[in-house]
């Protein structure tokens, strides 16, 4: 049977499975509905996000394959565990939430638009002022050089976007991540797409069927859970070499 694009209403949203999503373009699977943060909560349960251009209709993706980080398992490189030795940067967690919202839409290298649209960023703002949605700042004195943000359910953290003014600031705001997620016992990081700078952190690929049984393990009880303070922090191996 061909599968077609699912058009929501706008109000009394039935997302349907994320595997009717269409092959080409791939994961696409509905488009319409809204943006409040009860259908945002209810899209990720169920491994949809939300991705469209300004312009554009308000449309949701399930792509297969998924790119994930397992927290546990982030691979950090001979150069990026010197740079953590030395913290030439400070690292926080949800003390500039909007601002990193800001630099995350601003465009990028051979981009004229954004796909986080004003509508879309403050969606974000309303998950994050409910706590549901965390951002990571990475700071040179009072200069924000970089960073990300996503949606925290149950022991799955949905990552959204990121952002790097320096070199290697998205990096430490990952590897920051990874640390603080591994000792609040989450088991996921969604990526969702293929990324070459993730895969160099640890991430890989995974079909939609497993990322859909990790969902229904570890993302069962959306708990808003305030703003974050970080409890990790980077402690070198006494084997490793400097």
């Amino acid at each position: 049977m061909r599968k077609t694009i699912h058009i929501l209403n706008q109000s009394n949203i039935q997302f349907p499975p994320a595997t009717d999503a269409l092959e080409q373009p791939d994961g696409l699977l509905a488009m319409g509905g809204n943006l409040n943060t009860e259908t945002l909560l209810d899209a990720y349960q169920r491994g949809i996000f939300p991705w469209y251009n300004e312009g554009e209709p308000l449309l949701w993706w399930s792509p297969d394959p998924r790119m994930v980080i397992e927290p546990n398992n982030v691979h950090i490189s001979s150069s990026m565990k010197r740079l953590l030795k030395k913290q030439p940067f400070t690292v926080t967690f949800d003390t500039a939430f909007s601002d990193v919202i800001a630099a995350c839409a601003e465009p990028r290298d051979g981009q004229s638009g954004t796909w986080i649209t004003e509508e879309m960023g403050q969606a974000y703002c309303n998950l994050h002022e409910a706590g549901y949605a965390h951002s990571v700042e990475v700071w040179d004195k009072e200069k924000l050089i970089g960073g990300l943000y996503g949606i925290a359910i149950d022991q799955i953290f949905f990552g959204e976007s990121m952002f790097s003014r320096a070199s290697n600031a998205s990096k430490l705001a990952t590897i920051h991540l990874c640390g603080e997620l591994s000792q609040r016992n989450f088991k996921l990081i969604d990526c969702q797409v293929p990324s070459s700078h993730l895969e160099s952190l640890g991430a890989k690929l995974i079909s939609r069927e497993m990322f859909l049984k990790q969902l229904h393990d570890y993302c069962r009880h959306p708990v808003s859970d305030a703003h974050w303070k970080a409890t990790w922090q980077w402690t070198a191996r006494t084997d490793e070499r400097p």
